[in-house]
């Protein structure tokens, strides 16, 4: 029992929120490079300084995206428009991918020297979707993917990674758009409509419910079970376990 529907054969996971507990590292470096920006532009302007909220703010505009959207987006709440700039930026650049890159230097840092944790349900269902024979990829917007899935051990329970770099290779517009999710299916030979999706963000099920996927499991690890379902979760569980224990499916 793996509370999944009988025809999905393939299971596309997220990384930061539902196999990996780095969404916690990702937000503080997230509110560490807004809160530097916003606090420096409140300086040079006059106007008040408002603090980057690491709740609402990151669940709405940043999380699940790929980083330069998440900038983007979460700015654009702000009223502020910046140059893209590129993609190498230095991370001093007053552009939107060099803030996205002072950020991953920030996420970097951390990584060192805090380590990547797993959330053991998650493992567990991992090693349970593996033994019955369930295909297997991992599909996130960090390009820091493969460092991720390697400090964490879980290389060898994915087939098929599908992150940032690959994004940015293969020209793939990030989630809320399917394109990551499609090419993940894609890569391991199913079609969609037999494939499940595994997202906590919210951009994340709405991925999956644009690529016609055959069933999107939406992790709530913060207490938005409700805007997940409305977002396009067909089910909502507080961890992968949870499947194990009480089968939402055949």
């Amino acid at each position: 029992m793996l509370g999944l529907p009988a025809h999905v054969t393939a299971c596309l996971f997220d990384l930061d929120g539902v196999l990996t507990q780095t969404a916690r590292v990702h937000n503080a470096a997230w509110t560490e490079t807004f809160d530097a920006y916003l606090r420096q532009r409140a300086a040079a302007s006059g106007e008040p300084y408002r603090p980057f909220d690491p709740g609402p703010d990151y669940n709405r505009y940043v999380d699940g995206r790929p980083r330069a959207d998440g900038v983007r987006t979460f700015l654009a709440s702000r009223g502020i428009v910046l140059p893209e700039g590129h993609p190498d930026d230095p991370p001093d650049a007053e552009t939107v991918n060099g803030i996205g890159n002072r950020k991953n230097v920030l996420l970097l840092e951390r990584l060192r020297t805090q380590g990547v944790d797993v959330y053991p349900g998650s493992v567990a269902y991992l090693k349970a979707v593996a033994a019955a024979g369930l295909r297997r990829a991992v599909v996130t917007a960090s390009a820091n993917g493969r460092e991720v899935v390697a400090a964490a051990g879980l290389e060898s329970l994915l087939e098929v990674r599908v992150d940032g770099l690959v994004a940015r290779a293969d020209q793939l517009r990030g989630k809320p758009y399917p394109d990551t999710f499609l090419t993940g299916a894609r890569l391991l030979g199913v079609d969609p409509a037999q494939a499940a999706v595994f997202e906590d963000a919210l951009s994340g099920v709405e991925a999956g419910r644009a690529g016609r996927f055959g069933y999107v499991v939406g992790v709530d690890r913060v207490g938005q079970a409700d805007e997940l379902l409305t977002h396009g979760a067909d089910v909502v569980v507080t961890d992968l376990a949870d499947l194990l224990d009480e089968g939402h499916g055949a």
